[in-house]
């Protein structure tokens, strides 16, 4: 939710790959290296979104019934006009064959309004018809805050202080300023990296209005505002596990500009109001970034970018995240490789059922970031074990 999440994440020179998108005549010898090496966890790799119509596209998730995605993009311009400078939002409708399998996405719309920047869009779990997102509303100012950056200048997340949480109704859009209900507003500091919790009570969000990203959550029926995670540098890219009791999030609490990944406990009071966390873990130890984490709806582990093999090819991850049975703690372990392509893989999502995993990837044959869905074909259960094809 960069968190991914402009949160606006620029990879500068990343290498492009040039592989075919599909398999040919001779899957053994033509088919993309990555696909070979990723048929122990994801099969049946289907891109969704292109060069045709979007110069780059990313951070999607699905709606809880599947049938939808949201995701932010910058379309193509016409002919003799330049391109959008920041994110649009987009709703899209998942196209399935007969067996269920996605096959594509169709009747895409842009829900943001013309010259805003966008982010962090999330649909509402119980209205299908609300989507939640981050936007300026409006142009942002030309003078950004600090972002954050890598030393290397790979890549740099922009903040412009009129970001804010918003929501919209997809039946009554017409990308309007007065189509948006604002959430979540400060007019000095960027709010974003939002979501609602499995019950659509709580809104968790990302500000940056102690000079550091905090994270805080609003109790949507009482109005309630807490902030939950507080530590000295930037904490931010947050979800609810499945059930609501606990969240995933980044933190740059070593200021190193190295993420490392967390999972918090919620404490709750008696109104069933979040009041804080109960226990927080380090889920993440090392010298890589380690990024936009996201749950598996079982709630025993998250997925998530890291730049563990190079800072030219982030790749996807699993690693446990279960807080085990009669107290077992499980939290960091069995990390393992998920994507195995060239250019950046990150920003990874599951469907409700934990069976599909959606990404951003610059694997196709043009080399922008684009939007692929695969089987997840890893076994959870036995992560050195790999699902029967379905």
């Amino acid at each position: 939710m960069i968190r991914n999440q402009t949160l606006v994440v620029q990879f500068v020179c990343i290498a492009v790959f040039s592989s075919p998108l599909t398999v040919a005549s001779n899957p053994d010898v033509d088919a993309p290296c990555w696909k070979h090496a990723e048929a122990d966890t994801l099969r049946n790799h289907v891109q969704l979104t292109f060069s045709d119509r979007f110069l780059k596209a990313g951070e999607s998730y699905f709606s809880p019934d599947n049938s939808r995605i949201v995701f932010q993009g910058i379309e193509q311009p016409a002919e003799g006009e330049a391109a959008d400078e920041f994110y649009g939002m987009f709703v899209a409708d998942v196209v399935r064959d007969d067996a269920g399998s996605i096959t594509g996405i169709e009747n895409i719309v842009c829900i943001s309004p013309k010259d805003s920047a966008n982010t962090c869009g999330w649909f509402h779990p119980k209205d299908p018809d609300v989507v939640l997102f981050a936007s300026t509303v409006v142009p942002p100012t030309e003078s950004f805050p600090p972002g954050y950056q890598r030393a290397s200048g790979r890549y740099r997340w922009m903040f412009p202080p009129e970001m804010d949480v918003v929501k919209v109704r997809l039946s009554e859009t017409d990308r309007s300023p007065d189509a948006l209900t604002v959430l979540v507003s400060n007019p000095d500091a960027y709010i974003a990296e939002c979501s609602y919790s499995p019950d659509g009570r709580h809104l968790l969000y990302c500000s940056l209005e102690s000079n550091e990203g905090d994270l805080f959550v609003k109790d949507l029926a009482t109005g309630k505002k807490t902030r939950v995670v507080g530590a000295r540098g930037y904490d931010g890219g947050p979800f609810f596990s499945p059930d609501g009791r606990r969240i995933c999030y980044r933190s740059d609490r070593r200021g190193d500009n190295r993420l490392q990944l967390f999972i918090g406990e919620l404490t709750f009071n008696e109104e069933g109001t979040i009041v804080g966390l109960q226990r927080e873990f380090q889920i993440t130890d090392n010298e890589h970034v380690n990024w936009a984490p996201f749950w598996h709806p079982s709630g025993r582990y998250l997925v998530y970018a890291s730049s563990a093999i190079s800072h030219r090819s982030y790749e996807v991850f699993i690693i446990d995240a279960d807080p085990g049975m009669r107290g077992t703690v499980k939290y960091g372990t069995n990390n393992r490789r998920i994507t195995h392509s060239e250019g950046f893989d990150g920003l990874p999502v599951f469907d409700s059922t934990g069976q599909t995993m959606m990404w951003t990837s610059q694997r196709s044959e043009c080399g922008t970031s684009q939007l692929w869905v695969a089987d997840f074909v890893l076994d959870t259960n036995n992560p050195h074990a790999a699902r029967e094809e379905r």
